[in-house]
């Protein structure tokens, strides 16, 4: 047990010296823990490099040894663990699949899906990708773009899915308008046929995109009796939060 609470100790530190570096004493006072452990766990965080002093007998902060476990991460890793619990919750409000993704080029790329507990479930689609001009997370994605960027992608090619899939550029110019106007995206069965999704863009503390959060459902009973104008301004809430806790 002695080693676990080493562990505890060492993270409590981590976590301490990740707003900002810090000297001994201070860290001994956020921490609660004796000088005399604190710098003994300082020093073995350095030898792993975890940690670094500024200079001789000066402040610590976080190392490059630390840094490089949490860069070498697969894209949007670190997310899902944040996101996991806001997922589990909304796929349990709304009786629906809940998913994240984040962009990668032109695609949405799908990190992580929660399901619900029902007999009736769509696809998972983690580990996949769709065009942005066909899913809800696309347009959000699209409609943060900056203008030139945004005028690239519209030169195409834009793929067609279904009846449903918007594919001409001033149309699809329109519809990213209104995305950035409402803050989230609704999609009636334009990446899929029978499948209806909405998302909302998830920011971190300098109002910077960094995943996109949906919600998806078979079109006979989503968003059925709920209104649309409504489940937006939800899944807008659940990112604040998520977005407050990447903070």
């Amino acid at each position: 047990m002695a080693s676990v609470q080493s562990v505890q100790r060492a993270f409590a530190i981590l976590r301490a010296l990740s707003s900002s570096p810090m000297g001994v004493t201070q860290v001994s006072n956020i921490v609660g823990l004796p000088k005399s452990t604190v710098a003994r766990l300082l020093a073995a965080l350095e030898e792993e490099n975890a940690v670094v002093q500024e200079s001789s007998g000066g402040k610590y902060g976080i190392g490059d040894g630390l840094l490089d476990v949490v860069t070498n991460l697969p894209p949007g890793q670190h997310i899902i663990s944040f996101a996991r619990p806001f997922m589990t919750s909304l796929a349990e409000e709304l009786g629906e699949t809940v998913g994240i993704g984040i962009r990668e080029g032109d695609s949405i790329y799908y990190l992580d899906h929660v399901g619900p507990d029902t007999e009736v479930r769509v696809r998972d689609w983690t580990g996949h990708s769709a065009p942005l001009h066909l899913v809800p997370s696309g347009l959000v994605a699209l409609a943060h773009l900056e203008k030139a960027e945004l005028v690239n992608y519209l030169e195409g090619p834009l793929t067609r899915n279904t009846a449903n899939s918007v594919t001409d550029p001033v149309a699809l110019q329109v519809k990213v308008d209104e995305v950035r106007k409402a803050g989230y995206a609704w999609g009636l069965e334009e990446f899929a046929e029978g499948l209806n999704s909405v998302a909302a863009p998830i920011t971190d503390s300098r109002q910077s995109v960094v995943a996109f959060l949906h919600a998806h459902g078979p079109a006979y009973r989503f968003p059925g009796a709920r209104k649309t104008a409504d489940l937006g301004p939800r899944l807008q809430e659940i990112c604040q939060d998520l977005g407050n806790r990447l903070a």
